[in-house]
């Protein structure tokens, strides 16, 4: 069996050193074609000595000069790229079979649109890209024949328990509703009057799920939930009215699909998003992930609850983004990277987050979201609308 060539983009994120760690657990099946990384330098180089992947790309010019650097002097014969350009290049190179689309946030749309592109098979857990070009993005991989697999763990628990395929929509195959189930984040059991006093180091403590900083912040606000509600619209061909959102805090339970005959089918496992990543490049077949399994007899109960909207308002935002559709799914999404941003450097209190939203939201216009430059217009201008009510 020739090895898949991987590319991984987010290298040194968390799912990017989850996809990395299954990878290392079968060299007989894969080999990493290149890596990327924000501005981690130290983290890429040793990740490169231990792969040794043909191309690294880190975002800045003197970061590059670092990398390469330090590659040099470990005897790492890696090339080292840098800038969006070089992020576009690897993400659609002919050497590679898979690319792991890991970016956080809207900074990953256009490598990952170059994937799909390149028809690649394209494992998806940047979920930002969907939800500021879902139709532009799903037409392409209609068009370029790219293979497209979900990496959250929501959406690959609903890809295992949907049958192989439903050419006429979910309706035809007896499909009634998509359940995402979500945690609830650590504040799910605060009063409303407690949140304001919310610190960015509570945030970032989420109860089940080892996840970056930004990621952290939007499962404590139900955000993540939200932009996992529109992905779920485009990834499954769903109307809103067709996806559902419960509260489910041990997080065994990454979400489920209700039948019409009354069935209904869900996806279990301990919360590592190392389950999620093997599914994926494996498909279809099962390799082993590193994941302890479920151990049922001391398990507990496993409980749900209704989110509470009022207390979370950003799932409500997103459902209502979605409902609106064109480009305000991109205003949405510009919108809360900038105001979590902003709540994680200490400018603005973890209740203004929705806050911003909403306002960015009332103030910009619906547009049609079918060419690329539109979205990335809109992007850039609720970006600084954001920015003006931080």
């Amino acid at each position: 069996m020739t090895p898949q060539q991987i590319t991984v983009l987010g290298a040194t994120g968390s799912i990017g050193r989850s996809t990395l760690d299954v990878i290392a657990r079968h060299p007989d099946r894969y080999r990493v074609h290149a890596l990327s990384a924000h501005r981690r330098v130290e983290e890429l180089a040793a990740l490169c000595v231990s792969f040794r992947p043909r191309v690294a790309v880190i975002d800045r010019a003197a970061d590059a000069e670092r990398l390469h650097a330090l590659l040099r002097a470990a005897g790492c014969e890696t090339e080292v790229r840098c800038g969006p350009e070089a992020l576009v290049e690897i993400a659609s190179a002919t050497a590679a079979d898979t690319v792991m689309a890991a970016i956080v946030g809207a900074a990953g749309l256009l490598p990952t649109l170059a994937a799909v592109r390149a028809g690649k098979r394209v494992l998806l857990a940047n979920k930002e890209a969907l939800v500021m070009s879902g139709g532009l993005f799903m037409q392409a991989v209609r068009e370029h024949g790219a293979t497209l697999l979900p990496i959250d763990s929501e959406h690959n628990a609903i890809f295992q328990c949907l049958p192989p395929a439903c050419p006429g929509g979910l309706a035809a195959a007896g499909i009634e509703r998509l359940v995402l189930t979500a945690s609830g984040g650590p504040f799910r059991e605060w009063p409303a009057e407690r949140l304001a006093t919310v610190t960015p180091a509570q945030a970032v403590k989420h109860p089940n799920w080892s996840m970056g900083r930004k990621i952290s912040v939007d499962s404590a606000t139900l955000m993540n939930k939200g932009l996992e509600f529109i992905e779920a619209c485009w990834l499954f061909d769903a109307t809103p009215a067709q996806v559902e959102v419960v509260v489910h805090p041990q997080s065994v339970i990454h979400s489920m699909v209700r039948y019409s005959d009354g069935s209904v089918l869900a996806q279990l496992g301990n919360p590592d998003m190392r389950t999620p990543i093997a599914h994926a490049l494996a498909w279809p077949a099962r390799i082993a992930a590193g994941v302890d399994p479920l151990d049922f007899a001391t398990m507990g109960a496993l409980c749900f609850e209704a989110p509470d909207l009022a207390r979370f308002p950003c799932l409500r935002l997103a459902q209502e983004a979605m409902q609106a559709g064109g480009t305000m799914p991109a205003v949405l999404n510009a919108a809360n990277e900038v105001a979590v941003e902003a709540f994680l450097d200490e400018r603005l209190a973890f209740t203004d987050i929705p806050h911003v939203i909403a306002s960015v939201m009332r103030e910009m216009p619906v547009s049609a979201a079918t060419e690329l430059a539109t979205i990335l217009a809109t992007d850039h201008e609720a970006r600084g609308r954001a920015r003006a009510h931080c």
